[in-house]
């Protein structure tokens, strides 16, 4: 099996030449990981995919990408290996598990976790990653499928410096800005920490449209002056599109809203901090949602 590539500053080598492009596996090529891996194929990073469902593939027929018969064959043909999966039983399934990705990947790699997981999930990761020189950086994404076809992704990135820093010419394929928060977990905790505030902002705008609505406001008028206004949100946009009410959020997104609340509230009781008034509306919105945590 062949080293890693050394990856040195973006764009020149140490004799002043054009830089080799990282060499990149990717896993998890759904609504937001695919037009992700789109664009690191299309900026000429070598890259080899895996996917459970072959039909997964089919998009980048067209494309230099190479494919793997195993997360493990993936891996042992690139230099820095991103998972995009749901979940956190996933995530360590496709890298630590029976043909997975650290039985690939050698010895200075790196391992990216763009999914949303419990900090916890990273740190088992890399404590298995280290013993095979391996480093992990946690570094889940905010925006959707559009946003990352279009490179203004954002990435909440955590781990060790030098390691952020060799995968930051293949986030910023994708992503604009690029935000290194800290220590490994910390993009994680920023990641909860967005979605249930987000969540909280969906109850605290359905709620202000319905107690208009009591009052014979107009609920689209009063949406239209609110997102004009100091009281106005993203949250507010989605749920006046939706006519102003959670129904529809919740079929789409219910289920992860739910799971990001679940996490950050483990977290919380595990530091023995209060979650607070963030989490008592995000709870609201998940009851209106029918997606209870």
């Amino acid at each position: 099996m062949s080293g890693p590539t050394v990856t040195p500053p973006p764009g020149e080598t140490s004799g002043g030449t054009s830089a080799a492009k990282t060499r990149v596996g990717f896993v998890g090529l759904g609504s937001q990981g695919g037009p992700m891996a789109r664009r690191i194929v299309e900026a000429g990073h070598p890259t080899t995919l895996w996917a459970r469902r072959p039909g997964s593939l089919e998009p980048f027929a067209d494309t230099a990408a190479k494919t793997a018969g195993t997360p493990a064959e993936m891996a042992a043909d690139c230099d820095v290996a991103c998972v995009c999966v749901v979940d956190d039983a996933d995530v360590e399934q496709v890298v630590t598990g029976e043909n997975g990705i650290l039985e690939g990947l050698a010895a200075g790699g790196v391992v990216v976790v763009h999914s949303t997981v419990h900090p916890d999930t990273c740190r088992r990761l890399a404590d298995a990653a280290a013993a095979r020189g391996v480093s992990v950086v946690d570094a889940p994404v905010s925006g959707g499928g559009q946003a990352a076809a279009e490179g203004r992704l954002l990435v909440m990135a955590g781990g060790d410096d030098a390691a952020v820093e060799r995968c930051r010419p293949v986030f910023a394929t994708y992503a604009d800005p690029i935000v290194h928060l800290g220590p490994l977990g910390s993009g994680q905790l920023t990641k909860l920490l967005n979605n249930v505030l987000f969540t909280a902002n969906l109850a605290t705008a359905a709620g202000a449209l319905a107690l208009g609505r009591s009052l014979d406001v107009d609920p689209d008028r009063l949406a239209e002056v609110i997102s004009h206004g100091s009281g106005t949100s993203f949250a507010l946009g989605r749920v006046a599109a939706a006519g102003g009410t959670l129904g529809p959020m919740g079929e789409r997104a219910g289920a992860l809203l739910q799971k990001d609340a679940r996490l950050l509230a483990t977290v919380a009781d595990a530091a023995g901090v209060p979650a607070g008034p963030v989490m008592r509306a995000a709870d609201d919105a998940l009851d209106l949602m029918e997606h209870r945590r």
